[in-house]
């Protein structure tokens, strides 16, 4: 027998209608943590329990991210997601695929457990590409294979296949395990969300791409690119990297508002803590020309109708009663957010910022298998009889995590190459996990720093150890300063640390409150460019240094990585 007493009401707001696109001043009642019935007409004699005055404020759905990595934050599931109600975010679906390559599924279940006592709703994407690309290119902690992405789709939480990423492989012949696992989802879960990334992908590769069933996509484009996905019906998931007047513009003009979400993908702790989350993107494209109430449906509605998660995403009898408060519309200046009713952040609350205790398996904090390293791992010794070499260097661009290929002469000297004169940094990949004990060295030169060493353990996606530098010495105390910290990143110049950050969980992430890693981040992308590291964000530039996924060349354990033909590159031919 139902028995429709509200628990609460909130009176005063102006009430968002997701339908409508548009406000209204509601009566909103609650029954059960899901809203029971939005009063316009504000007569109603039904009688709550609590009241809470909105005082006039704007009240919209919580905001929904369906594409994004808890990882890229650095901090744990609970302390991430405890953030994103000051940000208005109540529903995300997180893809745990840098920990599945740290360690496998029980990486993932890991993160999964990790989660739960999470302000906010977590959900995941099965990660599809692990290893990214291949054994062949890359080694990794972890592999996931077809029968344990059988077994983590029957996992509550997990809302759809995380991000295709070997895109280029997937639409050739082949006998991938995801292929064989979207033939299985195809057939038992038709509606099931498969998400892609396929940067640069157009024409006919594309539909192949679309054909297999993975119809969304949220990497870097141009305009064709972005005509050619909302053409061929790809639902289309914008990120901050992809947000500019241009493409706002062409999604008003041709109204499809259907079609898209916005997402944060990556968001590094500084940029969280400092600047914001979901929230930043709708602003931003307000500020673009978008009106309030369209950003406002496509961080809330669409994204929720993607995941078919048919029970969040509006203001709605049933619908659960996730919401947030906004001072002004505009600036989207959240005065509070609430989770099933419940309040869970209101800007005159203070942040915690005592750290957790520690959560994940006790393997996790001991993942970096390496030993301390000397000065000849990273000696480049040619065996021809040769005065000059013509090498391969990666080029770093100042707007893109996108890398070209360069070729600069270097000489020989004493059989080693003598690259000290190259203007470019040597730079190398050691393999963390005790396999096989690789390093892979190549050369960088473009927007990177121009002196000292930045090394790291959050290297995209396989996370070994990556380090570059413009002379050895620093190189290798960078390098076994992160194997003392079982992970992180350093900078180092002329033999002093400048900044560093420890993320011992994985080598990835920190247990630490948000604004603790946020600081230590800031310090070390401030040693960055101190260095001159002149990319938009230098911390993400150089973690995808290792990116087989991303184009062009890239660097593993395994050496240079051409990621067009998915081959391994040669450093340098003999001139």
């Amino acid at each position: 027998m139902n028995d429709f007493n509200p628990e609460i009401v909130i009176k005063n707001a102006n009430v968002y209608n997701s339908y409508f696109k548009a406000f209204k001043k509601s009566d909103v009642y609650i029954l059960n943590g899901n809203f029971l019935y939005i009063d316009e007409n504000l007569n109603s004699n039904l009688k709550a329990s609590k009241t809470i005055d909105a005082n006039g404020k704007y009240m919209i759905p919580g905001l929904i991210d369906i594409h994004m990595h808890i990882e890229s934050s650095m901090v744990s599931p609970v302390n991430f997601s405890n953030h994103m109600a000051k940000c208005g975010v109540t529903t995300i679906v997180s893809e745990p695929h840098e920990m599945a390559n740290v360690a496998g599924i029980d990486g993932i279940t890991a993160m999964i457990e990790a989660g739960k006592n999470s302000k906010i709703d977590i959900f995941y994407g099965i990660p599809s590409c692990v290893p990214a690309s291949s054994e062949d290119l890359e080694t990794t902690g972890g592999i996931i294979n077809f029968e344990e992405m059988k077994e983590l789709k029957k996992i509550p939480e997990v809302a759809c296949v995380g991000e295709v990423m070997n895109y280029r492989q997937i639409i050739q012949p082949n006998n991938l395990e995801i292929s064989k696992f979207i033939d299985y989802v195809k057939q038992e879960d038709p509606n099931f969300p498969i998400e892609g990334h396929c940067p640069q992908l157009v024409d006919l590769d594309l539909a192949k791409f679309l054909y297999l069933g993975i119809n969304a996509d949220h990497t870097e484009h141009n305009l064709e690119e972005i005509r050619q996905r909302f053409a061929n019906g790809m639902f289309v998931e914008i990120q901050d990297k992809m947000l500019s007047p241009e493409i706002i513009q062409y999604i008003i003009e041709n109204n499809l508002y259907e079609y898209f979400s916005f997402v944060t993908d990556d968001v590094m702790a500084d940029t969280l803590y400092y600047e914001g989350h979901l929230n930043c993107l709708l602003k931003k494209a307000i500020s673009f020309g978008m009106k309030p109430e369209i950003a406002i449906y496509c961080s809330t509605y669409t994204p929720s109708r993607r995941m078919n998660m048919l029970d969040r995403g509006t203001l709605s009898p049933g619908k659960i009663a996730d919401f947030i408060l906004l001072d002004n519309i505009e600036n989207f200046e959240i005065d509070s957010t609430y989770k099933r009713g419940n309040l869970i952040y209101n800007k005159e609350i203070s942040e915690n910022t005592q750290p957790n205790a520690k959560c994940f398996p006790k393997q996790l904090y001991n993942s970096i298998k390496l030993r301390h390293q000397n000065k000849n791992s990273l000696y480049i010794s040619v065996k021809e009889d040769i005065k000059n070499a013509n090498v391969n260097v990666m080029e770093i661009n100042d707007n893109s995590t996108k890398t070209n290929l360069k070729n600069i002469n270097m000489p020989l000297k004493n059989g080693l190459l003598d690259w000290k004169n190259s203007n470019c940094l040597l730079t190398a990949v050691y393999e963390r996990y005790g396999k096989n004990n690789n390093v892979g060295l190549g050369f960088l030169t473009g927007c990177c720093h121009k002196k000292g060493t930045v090394a790291t353990s959050y290297a995209h996606d396989n996370h070994n150890i990556l380090v570059a530098g413009s002379n050895i010495d620093d190189m290798i105390l960078a390098v076994n300063r992160i194997i003392d910290l079982q992970g992180g990143m350093v900078v180092v110049d002329n033999g002093e640390i400048k900044a560093e950050l420890q993320l011992n969980v994985g080598g990835i992430l920190s247990e630490k409150p948000v604004s603790l890693v946020a600081k230590d981040l800031l310090n070390v992308r401030n040693a960055m460019i101190e260095l001159g590291y002149e990319h938009y964000n230098p911390i993400m530039s150089f973690g995808t240094l290792t990116l087989t996924v991303s184009p062009t060349i890239k660097i593993t354990d395994k050496g240079l990585i051409d990621v067009i033909n998915s081959t391994i590159c040669p450093l340098f031919n003999s001139i």
